[in-house]
């Protein structure tokens, strides 16, 4: 089986613990109005490769790989499950750390097909990276062009499989970075039991450059990035929920 490639990264260092062999797959069905890589969102887009060239390349490296491995993001890596699921089989055979960086927006409850694939997958994953844009439903079908109710139940669903989540939450000045809706989404994620790390990522403009070699509108033009610092502030925002929904629950077992 071949996925489509959009790229690869022989050592990223911000894509899950260690030093990661990352792969960006290509298809997005997602429309982030901060995306920095517009250039995969078309599916028919990258090389064709199978699993086991991926796999060679990490095998080249590994010595530089201690503590890490490899980990899919894209576009949306979940949007080729079952090319996933073969990459994945071949990386455990090498016991190879296993990580997802995901929207989350391919999963919808309920029997399926591409669920029953998904189930083999999570078996063979290690990290999930869960990138939530906004808590809010209507709020994050304008930022992303898409509904968050598949989302945050694929949050829950990592949970119930015992997968270890990363979440990711990206502050975009003025759409956001509101004390409210943060606290909403630290209260929805205090709820994960396999909650292990949370990152705030401080909106940057470097994507721009590509929306206007690819001819295509960059709807944040006007929005300033995010002051380091401010992230951190609003990070604090998050944890508040998270040990507040903590709080609720160690009070209702005891």
């Amino acid at each position: 089986m071949k996925g489509r490639i959009h790229s690869t990264e022989s050592f990223g260092t911000v894509d899950g613990p260690g030093v990661r062999f990352v792969i960006f797959l290509q298809g997005c069905p997602m429309r982030c109005a901060y995306c920095h890589n517009p250039d995969t969102w078309d599916p028919r887009g990258g090389t064709p490769t199978e699993a086991s060239e991926l796999i060679e390349q990490f095998e080249r490296n590994r010595g530089f790989y201690a503590g890490g491995g490899i980990t899919v993001t894209g576009g949306e890596p979940l949007m080729q499950v079952d090319f996933l699921l073969e990459l994945f089989t071949l990386a455990k055979e090498k016991d190879i750390h296993t990580c997802i960086d995901s929207s989350g927006i391919m999963y919808h409850p309920g029997e399926s097909e591409y669920n029953k694939t998904l189930d083999k997958l999570m078996e063979l994953t290690d990290l999930v990276m869960l990138d939530i844009k906004h808590i809010d439903p209507e709020k994050h079908k304008w930022l992303t062009g898409q509904p968050n109710d598949g989302i945050l139940a694929f949050a829950k669903y990592l949970d119930e499989k015992h997968v270890d989540v990363w979440i990711r939450h990206v502050v975009v000045p003025g759409i956001t970075d509101d004390d409210k809706y943060l606290s909403e989404l630290g209260y929805f994620i205090g709820g994960l039991s396999n909650l292990k790390a949370l990152d705030v990522l401080p909106y940057h403009t470097m994507g721009k450059p590509k929306y206007e070699k690819l001819g295509l509108e960059y709807r944040l033009a006007d929005v300033p990035a995010m002051d380091k610092s401010k992230a951190i502030e609003k990070k604090q925002v998050i944890l508040e929920g998270v040990r507040k929904r903590r709080a609720e629950l160690a009070e209702e077992k005891a």
